[in-house]
């Protein structure tokens, strides 16, 4: 339309997909024992291992390294997705297992709180142990036993070989001391004969550990949420144009470059190409991250997936397919997800060294046992080492990082950050870098009135009643901000006659019997109408990044009128606070230099990278991140996606498109920056959380392995039944989960401090 916005079209420029360097950082991840049929995949897709993203296969299957489930690289789309049968089969296997470990914890346990003489002998409760706990073990716990299985076949020693290993010697010790108590020597046995049993602790650690992979994998569907949103951006369908001129509609992978394609107003432009025929205004935000729709006409490039306006178009195709521009989009945002690494890293190299030698210290014990033991040497050496097992397995070393995630994750939400994933809270504290998009992010996004100049004798609602008058006939994005701006000054519009537009000037027409015109220098010259010093003063407000109209009645200027996206009130605060946390800024928008410049100066921010495409914007964070910098990404739109998910961490305005919340490790719920120093603070106080709790994960172990093993006897005569044993390892699991509960308290506003605990 003929506003002179002071905006640079941006065209949709045919960039190859953008291949670069991602440096895997992997992590643990949990094997899956894979049930019913496989995720559903985009046709085409690969597949890849979340564990070992080197690993791609050209179909579903399991990693010849982990035995985990492969899953797609790019899912379908979020119409054909079908439920994740791991989550289902694990959600299934955790509520079974929880409805028999109850009982079998009451029957263990209960006895410290009421009389449990009314159940019967304690020989009874504990075949009744071993009745509920058989069905956790041989069912909820069957997924382990197989991950364990191939942790040795692989040679792959993990947190998944002492979880197999202790639960399967836990319970099946005790099966041998209910069915078998004569094997065992008396110290071991009460009067009656009986020995103690440890069913719950077999059922107890399945249950917790079933837990945990059903909040992973609940987590981890999430990780393709932001490609499916992608894919279902374009449409399924387009128009194509016979020769003959008529229509026929047709799948969208149908489309060939050279089709000749119809688009009607409202609805999404197929492929990328060419405009042909036609005039319209195209939403293309989905490029550029621009509020101000873009206009569009013969030889102008359309992209695909973005929005038409109330006009027609007849295009010519000229990419399809994957080499269209949301098909790199969606390429890049892939590649850049596969790259992250999970925050259990560090827990899984030192698990890739505790695991074997804790197995090795069960062995050597039990060994030591046999052949030095006094008394039942067989029976001594297979209670000692079942006693290691068990307070070695791993259930506060599972729980030391997650449980701190989850409470994190909930205090987070609390103060209007939510976060995604575990990585970004691990990261977010060492970022050193961030940047930020400009529409949306630093501004509210939308067009508004700013300003109304009255020149001479004129009066400022005259000449907002007589501009709003004639944006009443216009379809002109600018128009909506003048109207709405009458509106709130509560300014009367009249009826305009003989509307017209004049293209690429501006609009025309007459109000009160008076020729009124609203437009552009050009239609100002073209209507005889003398700027004189408005044109100095329209500099200078387009200089702040604010679009101006001049508004003239009869030949004479009446006055100047001011659109522009305004700063969100929250930002200069919120900037100076970042700053305060030592972090470096950077501007990275695809409007305009002169527009991006303008706010730039402003907020005071020094560095600005302008006038970019979504391409583009991946390139300028991988080129900060080649820099050594630790990157963050702080965007809205769709346009900010690859870049959202290139960053160490993506950071999305809650007030912004949900591709780019899906694309980005943090959400701001309120779309106010203030949350990134909440969220710092929060990423600070959890980690060292994390590392508490690995403290007291490992410091129960370094105490009660020696202890358990034997190690003291010879000197203080002092060993570790299992029980003591089962008890110790509860003790830490407990204390984990309390030092993680402290997490609700840190204070992330620095009201009462600076979070850290």
């Amino acid at each position: 339309m003929p506003h002179d916005h002071g905006k640079h079209d941006h065209e949709a420029h045919q960039h190859g997909a953008h291949d670069g360097k991602h440096g895997h950082d992997h992590g643990h991840g949990h094997g899956h024992h894979r049930e019913g049929p496989p995720p559903k995949a985009a046709p085409g897709s690969k597949w890849t291992c979340p564990m070992h993203p080197e690993i791609v296969e050209d179909g579903p299957g399991d990693c010849p390294k982990c035995g985990m489930a492969l899953e797609p690289v790019t899912p379908a789309r979020s119409g054909e997705a079908q439920e994740n049968p791991e989550l289902a089969m694990m959600t299934r296997r955790f509520w079974i297992s929880l409805a028999f470990t109850v009982p079998v914890f009451f029957l263990s346990m209960g006895h410290m709180v009421v009389s449990l003489d009314w159940l019967g002998s304690q020989r009874a409760r504990d075949l009744a142990e071993l009745a509920l706990s058989t069905p956790v073990v041989l069912y909820g716990a069957w997924p382990f036993f197989v991950r364990f299985v191939a942790s040795l076949r692989n040679r792959s020693p993990n947190m998944w070989t002492l979880i197999g290993l202790g639960v399967a010697v836990a319970w099946g010790y005790s099966v041998v001391a209910v069915l078998l108590p004569g094997l065992f020597p008396e110290s071991m046995q009460d009067h009656h004969g009986r020995v103690a049993v440890y069913f719950e602790s077999a059922a107890v650690i399945t249950t917790l550990v079933l837990l945990g992979q059903v909040l992973e994998l609940r987590a981890r569907e999430k990780t393709g949420s932001a490609i499916q949103a992608l894919l279902d951006l374009a449409p399924p369908t387009a128009r194509r144009v016979r020769a003959d001129g008529s229509d026929e509609e047709v799948d969208l992978d149908e489309v060939s470059e050279g089709d000749r394609l119809r688009v009607r107003p409202g609805e999404k432009i197929p492929v990328d190409g060419v405009v042909r025929e036609g005039r319209s205004t195209v939403d293309e935000s989905m490029v550029t991250g621009e509020p101000v729709p873009v206009e569009k006409g013969p030889e102008d490039t359309v992209t695909g997936a973005t929005v038409n306006g109330t006009g027609s178009l007849v295009m010519e195709a000229t990419a399809v397919g994957s080499d269209t521009t949301l098909s790199r989009i969606i390429e890049l945002v892939a590649k850049a997800q596969r790259s992250r690494a999970p925050v259990q890293a560090t827990v899984d190299k030192v698990s890739a060294v505790f695991v074997p030698t804790v197995v090795a210290v069960a062995v050597l014990t039990f060994i030591g046992w046999a052949v030095l033991g006094q008394e039942s040497p067989w029976a001594s050496a297979l209670v000692n080492a079942v006693a290691v097992l068990i307070i070695a397995c791993p259930c506060a070393l599972g729980l030391a990082t997650p449980i701190s995630i989850m409470v994190a994750t909930g205090r987070g939400a609390q103060a209007g950050v939510l976060f995604r994933d575990a990585e970004a809270i691990e990261v977010l504290r060492e970022v050193d870098t961030l940047v930020v998009d400009k529409t949306g992010t630093l501004t509210e996004g939308k067009p508004r009135l700013v300003g109304v100049e009255a020149v001479g004798d004129a009066e400022e609602d005259e000449v907002l009643r007589l501009a709003g008058a004639l944006e009443r006939g216009s379809e002109h994005p600018l128009a909506a901000a003048v109207l709405s701006g009458a509106e709130e000054r509560g300014v009367d519009l009249p009826e305009a006659a003989d509307f017209d537009s004049v293209t690429g000037q501006g609009v025309r027409g007459t109000v009160d019997d008076r020729e009124v015109l609203l437009g552009n220098r050009a239609l100002m010259e073209g209507g005889g109408v003398e700027l004189g010093d408005a044109q100095d003063r329209a500099e200078a407000l387009r200089a702040k990044g604010q679009t101006v109209m001049f508004l003239a009645a009869d030949g004479v200027l009446l006055g100047l009128i001011a659109v522009a996206d305004p700063i969100k009130e929250t930002t200069p605060a919120a900037l100076d606070a970042l700053r305060g946390e030592g972090l470096r800024i950077v501007m990275l928008t695809g409007d305009s230099r002169g527009t991006a410049e303008a706010v730039a100066r402003e907020l005071g921010i020094d560095e600005v990278i302008a006038d970019v495409q979504p391409e583009e914007k991946e390139q300028a964070v991988a080129r900060l991140q080649e820099e050594g910098r630790v990157v963050a990404m702080c965007g809205d739109g769709i346009n900010d996606a690859p870049a959202l998910a290139r960053a160490r961490v993506g950071i999305a305005m809650g007030t912004g498109t949900d591709v780019a919340m899906e694309s980005a490790a943090v959400t701001l719920v309120k779309g106010d920056l203030r949350g990134i120093v909440r969220a710092r603070r929060l990423s600070e106080a959890t980690m060292r959380n994390i590392k508490q709790n690995l403290i007291f994960a490992f410091g129960y172990n370094a105490l009660g392995v020696p202890v358990a093993s034997g190690v003291f006897y010879p000197l203080f005569g002092l060993l570790l039944s299992p029980m003591i044993a089962a008890a110790a390892m509860s003790l830490s699991s407990v204390s984990v989960i309390g030092n993680a509960l402290r997490l609700r308290m840190v204070d992330l506003d620095g009201g009462g401090g600076t979070g850290r605990d």
